[in-house]
Order: structure tokens, then sequence, then C-alpha cells
């Protein structure tokens, strides 16, 4: 069968997301055919760690086109797995910010668990407004325990992002109605992309994809994993990653910008000549590889050369409290921000601590400890550290 042009088709990028071990990277791999936990640790563990990515095409009837080359190839749909556990929720923050959708996992034999509710008001503060949820391990519960299931899964999303969400009862294990999350899929109303706008890239991932013993001919450059929010990026472009890495100066921290070039590019495992917006995409750069090593340039921004603001180290934000903070149980009431308090801040794939300096009405001012590339109305994750673990209390954007 031949291969579908996935450049000619339209996109869409989706995260799955719910509390650890409730199934989502072995769903993952039942829509797929992928396994996402990759890293060393993960397989030893069982549970994701990192940013997990994989990708399938759909075709018109809603239907995996890999299987079915009856069908007229419509849709790529990329994939972003995201870690379920509570000390992970800033990597699971920075998936959110690179997707159109998400997939919200529950496991019917366990229920609605806090890290449940808290991914679910994660993807309302960062803005994804199609939802798809799946009340997975069906075949482990009785009839009578899944429609408990489900009636406590409407209780939580009244109200929330996901209100008329579709609820698919699934075994993933046994790969019952899978189809229908395909199908769901493919009602998903695409997102307007800003093609003729500036290049934004926003970097969740970087890497060294040299094996050892590569001959110096062979070397690849430093590779950037995440996806282009607006604009076009073709190979040969020279572009510009900000804020870069961290240095030493006069016992100061600073940040260093680079400047490079577009060697290669990939959307999803297919080579491309140029990247558009949507779905998953990685960038070869003539950077030094090492510069790529263990998700260094993670939380950067790329674009042309010349067009990105300069990286700050203040911020100016409206924000908005949530009623009750809801990683932990119980809930308990979210108690409003004071000066000189430490918070965390999601900015697309970046998190920075900031200190409240100024608090006036619903608007901060704050110093941050990592420098991010500002964008007027960017969408802002708010976190607080609570015995020793960053819980979801808000969001906001910057003005």
């Amino acid at each position: 069968m031949k291969k579908p042009d996935i450049t000619r088709l339209e996109t869409l990028n989706v995260i799955m997301v719910g509390h650890i071990d409730h199934g989502k990277t072995t769903l993952l791999h039942k829509l797929t055919g992928k396994w996402t936990d990759t890293h060393s640790e993960e397989l030893k563990r069982g549970i994701t760690i990192r940013l997990g990515y994989a990708e399938i095409v759909l075709s018109k009837e809603g239907q995996e086109y890999n299987k079915d080359d009856k069908g007229e190839p419509v849709r790529y749909v990329s994939f972003v797995d995201a870690p379920g556990h509570e000390m992970l929720m800033a990597t699971m923050l920075s998936g959110a910010a690179i997707v159109d959708a998400a997939i919200l996992v529950v496991a019917a034999n366990e229920g609605i668990k806090p890290q449940t509710r808290e991914h679910l008001v994660a993807v309302q503060a960062k803005n994804i407004h199609n939802v798809i949820i799946v009340q997975n391990k069906i075949d482990l519960v009785t009839k009578e325990q899944a429609l408990k299931n489900y009636k406590d899964i409407k209780s939580l999303i009244k109200g929330t992002v996901a209100e008329n969400a579709p609820i698919i009862p699934v075994s993933a294990q046994h790969e019952i109605n899978i189809d229908k999350i395909y199908e769901a899929l493919m009602a998903i109303p695409l997102p307007k992309r800003a093609i003729d706008a500036a290049p934004l890239f926003v970097i969740a991932r970087s890497f060294d994809i040299n094996k050892p013993g590569t001959t110096p001919e062979k070397l690849h450059g430093a590779v950037l994993g995440g996806t282009l929010k607006s604009g076009t990026i073709t190979i040969g472009d020279p572009i510009e990653i900000k804020p870069g890495i961290p240095f030493k100066e006069a016992n100061q921290v600073k940040y260093k910008p680079f400047k490079t070039n577009v060697r290669s590019l990939f959307k999803g495992t297919t080579s491309v000549q140029s990247i558009t917006p949507g779905g998953s995409v990685s960038i070869e750069t003539e950077l030094d590889m090492s510069l790529g090593k263990s998700d260094l340039l993670a939380g950067c921004v790329a674009s042309h050369t010349g067009t990105l603001p300069e990286a700050v180290s203040t911020l100016k934000m409206k924000y908005e409290l949530f009623k009750e903070m809801l990683g932990t149980l119980p809930t308990t009431k979210v108690e409003p921000l004071k000066t000189n308090e430490m918070i965390m801040l999601s900015i697309n794939t970046s998190v920075s601590v900031g200190i409240i300096k100024i608090l006036k009405g619903n608007e901060a001012e704050l110093n941050l400890r990592i420098p991010i590339v500002p964008f007027k109305g960017e969408n802002i994750a708010i976190a607080r550290n609570i015995n020793n673990h960053w819980r979801l209390i808000g969001h906001g954007e910057i003005v």
C-alpha cells in the first residue's frame, strides 16, 4: 500500500492525559501501533516520565488508513503522551501547550483520582476546548460499576470545557471501541492555522540522534522537537532560538540564544521540505549535537532570525484563580496570591518560577528565575508549591 503524503492532509494535535496507570500509553499503542515509553527508566517503572509521541492517518470513514486501504486518507493525527504522575505536572503542561485537543483517560475500575481532576483543570487552563473522554478498562468491571463510573465522570465534567465531551467505554487491552475513538477524532473541528504570520516554533524536546561510533561526515546536528504554532519554516532557513541555555558570568546566570540554519525537517517520521502549523514536527539544526542532549533546549522558542522578541525576566499578567485545588483529596480552597510569593508559570512549553512583586486587582507583576520570550495574550497556567508539590491554582495571560 502506498504511504499517504501527510503534508497534504489536515492535521490534528492530541494529548493523552489522565491519572497514572489508567492506561494512557497502552491505549495509544492500540490506536497507533507505537509504544511511546522508550526511556529506560520508563520501561523499568512502567510509567511515562517524558513526553512521548506517536502518529496515525485516518480515512474519511473514520478508520485507521494504514489498516484499511479502501478508504481515502484525510486526517493526520499527531499524539503526545503526557505523564500522569503528580510530580510531573510541569511536563504535562508543556505537552498541553502544543496540542489542539485532549483525550482524558479514566479507568473504570479505579474511578476518578486526584490527577484525573488536575489534568482536566490543566486542559482548561491551557485553553484546550476539544476533549474526548475514554472510560478505559471496562472489561474489569460489572455493568453496574461501569454505569456508576460513567455518572461520576458526568458529574466531574459538568461546568467545564469537557461538559459536552463524548464519553467512550473502551477496553484498550482487548481493542474494544478503538474505532469509536477514531470516529470522535475525525469529528473534532480543526483550528484556524496562522500560516501567513511569522513562524513560532515551540520546543518541547531536544535530542542528539547520533549513535556511538558515527563517523564525522555522517553526524547530525542538534534536533528540536515540538510544534509550529504559526508561519512556515523551510530547509535552509536561518533561525534563532531563545532564551537559549544558561551560563554564569560574574556570578550571575545569563542565557545564551543561538542562531543556526535548518538542516532537515520531519513531520512525525516523514521527511519534508517545509513545515506549517499542526502536528508534532522536528527540526535538525546545524548546532553542535551536544546542545540537543537531555532536552537542554526544551522550553525555548525558535523563529526566523530577527523576528522573536527579546527574552525577559519580568512579567505582567492578568490572572484568574480556581475556586478549589483539585490535585489533592480532599479538595482545598485556593487562597489569594500574595506579594513575594513564589509561583510556577507554564507558558508555551517553558516553565519558570516567579516571585510576585506587585498585585493590583486581577493583575500581577513578577520577577522570573528563568527568562521567557513574551507574546501578548499568551496563555499561562499558574501553580503553587503545596507540601513540595506544584498544584494548579489558576490561569492567566501575558499583558
